[in-house]
């Protein structure tokens, strides 16, 4: 079984036999310098459907695997900037079309580069294949209707990642953000429990004791019948749903990729301010 979670020393034991994926969200560290062998998905041109807002379809991602010479038993490792937010965001892509030979690197760009780790500006391309998704996991996802169904149901437990700020209303979105939506506010019953705290000064995961407790003290344990995090538009719930999914070995959960641009802009929905669920 591949494991989901693998070290920057296992990658520079292996990198020869995996296919290094770097997504950042500045798309232009790619070029500065990455990992020998790493080839680079765009999060905004290449993972997400641009007409349709939506992650990306089935067909473009069997496209953007083929020219990346992947095929479905390829084990893909994903890495990138800002402690994995993309890279666990493409990682929860590529779960949710059932390639299941993938893993993410550990602590990331931040974590290799301050290991002075070989670089390189140097771009990698392999042959093209043919590749086919074997299967859909449609587990993985919470779209709005899922969401709301859900609404002051027991055993539901929803995970804003968001920081304290955007989760109280007090903004709407990061400054620089062009993402945004009409509201600010959270989902109601939803906690806060910001990406940021699963995370090590070096930008790896706490481990998995912290995460228990981290996760437990907001009501968020295995006991929940399902779990659905959510952010702003993805991909830092994708980082925190890797964590309760992978690192805690929690069942039943599922990311909600709209997150707050689509539930803060959605009519007749509700919304809650302040820092009480």
């Amino acid at each position: 079984m591949t494991e989901a979670l693998v070290s920057t020393q296992w990658v520079a034991d292996n990198k020869d036999s995996v296919r290094l994926v770097e997504v950042d969200v500045d798309t232009t560290q790619f070029e500065s310098g990455h990992i020998p062998g790493a080839v680079a998905f765009n999060w905004q041109t290449q993972l997400q459907d641009q007409t349709n807002r939506d992650i990306i379809s089935q067909e473009d991602l069997e496209k953007l695997l083929s020219e990346a010479g992947i095929s479905p038993d390829t084990h893909i490792v994903l890495y990138g900037d800002n402690n994995n937010w993309f890279a666990a965001y493409a990682f929860w892509v590529l779960k949710y079309y059932g390639h299941e030979n993938v893993s993410l690197l550990n602590g990331g760009r931040k974590k290799w580069l301050a290991e002075n780790r070989e670089t390189t500006t140097e771009t990698s391309s392999y042959p093209a294949s043919q590749y086919a998704v074997q299967g859909v996991k449609p587990e993985y996802r919470a779209d709005r209707d899922y969401v709301r169904q859900r609404l002051e149901k027991e055993g539901v437990a929803l995970v804003d990642v968001r920081s304290p700020a955007e989760y109280s209303g007090e903004i709407i979105a990061p400054p620089g953000m062009s993402e945004t939506a009409q509201r600010a506010g959270h989902i109601p019953g939803a906690a806060n429990i910001p990406w940021a705290q699963a995370v090590a000064e070096d930008g790896t995961y706490k481990s998995k004791e912290e995460l228990e407790k981290l996760y437990a003290g907001k009501g968020v344990s295995p006991d929940a019948d399902e779990i659905v995090t959510y952010c702003r538009i993805g991909e830092r719930s994708s980082h925190t749903w890797f964590a309760l999914k992978y690192i805690l070995g929690y069942d039943n959960v599922r990311n909600y990729d709209g997150s707050w641009t689509e539930w803060g802009n959605l009519i007749a929905t509700p919304i809650r301010k302040g820092d009480q669920p």
